[in-house]
């Protein structure tokens, strides 16, 4: 751990403007990005008494090797580029808040040609509309009572295009829960006004839709038509059903969302209930771990940068009004910033009498028994975690926490199809952002062990590329500068995703699967490199051995160990994802065209080639101006593809054709 005294600016170095500042680890990454209305005032905060701070801004002000800042011209500026920079880097060390998940959407796809009904959790996709969030049941039940009357798409795009094939409907056009886009029973816009009208229900017009329907009730009635006037019936009884689900708590212009936290000294659970239309229509939640000695106010701050800021998050959903448990410092600075986003007027206020209040008061108890709920939840688990990384560390006599673990496994088929895999885990938790898949050729797909000693080296001497990439352009004139205009541009610019280093981060501890010539393979590699400070181990799947370099005896840990059981979760982890690439690539060398070794022959004009002759051998017998005739095959290309098979490259497929040897089937004749 680094001494903040070691890289403790001067204090008259630091302007007193306005700002954002980020602390970097030894490494050069963004562990943690902050702002403040004085820069000076708040950095010195860090550096004048360390041992007074809260331990885990303690360990991130131990963590970092370096700190940096931008001056912005006011505090909405900094709000903007902190809120950026903490998106761009994501920094271990900032309050994030965790979404529990447990909530799924309903969303409509208005950006595709036959918009589709569907539940969907996890990321927010562009040019489609979101609803809820809801319970599991309540979003099923919710959607397939509106389907009867809104018979909209909620078909996949694989039964889509085999009804467009077929000239028949899916079983929901049969029973009259879908238009049929698919085979022209409704037009395309005809389709599109449906899903609008879908939206419009679930954005708070219910009750225009309802009036309507008992017109058509009424009329149907007064023309004697009774079946149809009980089709209408059955249609409002189903709106009314979805309606009246959501409780009336506030008045029915009302549209909010109504936040309230709750919090010990380590960590904040907050929940969220979406009000529109004056009735509760969905609820949410979070938990975050405080790292500074955040305020409340601070909190809510936060929580509205995050909440408000995704990308598509705010299209639509934004409300007039957010009511938060106490105003933050900066109120002013974020309803503007809230203003733009919505574009229109967004009221932050605490409310503190009447219906609202009510309300609050009931969001507040859910965040204290969500609060509780994660507690003794994670109390087991956190336990475990730290149980086994302490556990792992003195059974291997490591003189390093062992903060991240990367775990490399070789999959293969008879030493064909050589692939290998990285997953790493981080702090006892799996981080699926830094795995990676490595192809192996050439002598390195030989054997395991060469295999082994290959992606090794590849892995670090990529490390040890990207780092000296990063130090060369710390030490290049202007470099704050440019970080100065790379700021302006971010605030300007928060769609483009910044480059982000594959490599750049190594780890504690290296898990290979494989005994004694693995390992000695992988130690091999990094003592190459010149890489003393990554210790490396094997996980024998036989007896469950751990192997050392240059050992000749295994650790053998308890079979209820728990650092034995983060090691074979983590190779486990490792095996199955070499597994799901090798079968990728196995399934696509299975399919393979005499075609595909041309050079400068994409798919493209594969396909154009084989539309325009037929076959291979077609194309084979072809002369060069023939081939020219084909859509994007210009002279050049024409001669390359003679030149290709006049070499001889593909003579073999002359009399075997290309066979999908998953299910015999016969590519190209």
């Amino acid at each position: 751990m680094a001494d903040p005294a070691s890289y403790r600016p001067q204090t008259g170095e630091i302007p007193t403007n306005p700002g954002v500042y980020r602390f970097r680890d030894p490494h050069g990454r963004v562990i943690y990005v902050g702002k403040a209305k004085s820069l000076r005032s708040r950095l010195n905060s860090y550096f004048a008494n360390p041992g007074g701070l809260l331990p885990k801004t303690y360990a991130m002000v131990h963590a970092a090797s370096s700190v940096e800042w931008t001056v912005v011209g006011s505090e909405l500026e900094s709000l903007q580029l902190e809120y950026t920079w903490i998106k761009e880097f994501k920094p271990r060390f900032n309050v994030v808040f965790r979404d529990d998940k447990t909530y799924p959407y309903l969303a409509v796809t208005m950006g595709e040609k036959f918009p589709r009904v569907q539940v969907l959790r996890g990321e927010r996709r562009k040019g489609t509309r979101y609803f809820g969030p809801y319970t599991a049941g309540a979003i099923r039940e919710t959607m397939d009572t509106l389907l009867r009357v809104f018979p909209v798409r909620s078909c996949s795009p694989g039964v889509l295009k085999r009804a467009q094939a077929s000239g028949r409907p899916c079983l929901l056009g049969y029973i009259d829960k879908c238009a049929a886009p698919c085979v022209g029973r409704v037009t395309p816009e005809e389709h599109r006004a449906l899903a609008e009208d879908f939206c419009s229900f679930m954005g708070g017009e219910a009750k225009r839709f309802i009036g309507r329907l008992e017109k058509d009730m009424a009329a149907a009635v007064a023309e004697l038509d009774y079946e149809r006037a009980a089709r209408v019936r059955d249609d409002i009884i189903a709106l009314r059903k979805v309606f009246e689900r959501n409780a009336v708590v506030l008045a029915e212009d009302t549209d909010a969302d109504v936040f309230a936290l709750h919090e010990d000294e380590l960590e904040a659970a907050v929940q969220v209930f979406h009000v529109r239309g004056g009735r509760v229509r969905g609820q949410r939640g979070w938990v975050v771990e405080k790292v500074e000695d955040f305020t409340t106010p601070d909190l809510v701050e936060h929580l509205l940068q995050q909440v408000y800021g995704e990308e598509g998050e705010t299209q639509g959903r934004l409300p007039r009004e957010v009511l938060v448990p106490e105003e933050p410092s900066n109120a002013a600075e974020l309803a503007q910033w809230l203003a733009g986003l919505r574009g229109a007027k967004v009221d932050i206020r605490v409310p503190r009498r009447g219906d609202k209040a009510a309300l609050m008061s009931t969001v507040r108890e859910n965040a204290e028994h969500a609060l509780k709920l994660h507690k003794s939840r994670r109390a087991g688990d956190l336990t475990n975690r730290s149980l086994a990384l302490q556990e792992l560390q003195e059974a291997l006599d490591l003189p390093v926490a062992l903060l991240r673990i990367e775990c490399f496994d070789i999959s293969h088929v008879q030493g064909t199809n050589v692939v290998a895999s990285m997953v790493v885990v981080e702090d006892g938790l799996p981080k699926k952002s830094d795995y990676r898949k490595f192809s192996i050729t050439g002598a390195a797909a030989v054997d395991d062990t060469a295999a082994m000693h290959d992606v090794l080296t590849r892995r670090f001497r990529n490390y040890l590329q990207e780092k000296a990439s990063q130090a060369e352009a710390a030490q290049l004139p202007g470099h704050q500068a440019a970080l100065e205009a790379m700021a302006v541009a971010s605030m300007q610019d928060t769609t483009t995703p910044a480059p982000r280093a594959k490599f750049a981060y190594p780890p504690n501890l290296v898990v290979v699967d494989g005994g004694k010539p693995q390992v000695n393979a992988a130690a091999r590699a990094l003592a190459e490199l010149g890489i003393d400070d990554v210790y490396v181990v094997g996980l024998a799947k036989r007896l469950e051995e751990v192997w050392l370099p240059d050992s000749d005896f295994p650790v053998i840990l308890p079979r209820t160990s728990e650092g034995l059981y983060l090691l074979q979760r983590i190779r486990d982890e490792a095996h199955r994802f070499a597994i799901t690439f090798h079968r990728q690539k196995r399934g696509k060398a299975m399919t393979v065209s005499a075609l595909d070794s041309v050079p400068g022959l994409g798919e493209a004009k594969r396909k154009a080639l084989l539309a325009q002759f037929g076959s291979v051998r077609s194309i084979r017998t072809a002369s060069a101006a023939e081939l020219a005739t084909a859509k994007g095959i210009g002279p050049s290309l024409a001669d390359a593809i003679v030149s290709h098979f006049s070499n001889g490259a593909a003579a073999s497929d002359a009399e075997a054709p290309s066979i999908n040897m998953t299910t015999g089937e016969i590519i190209e004749t």
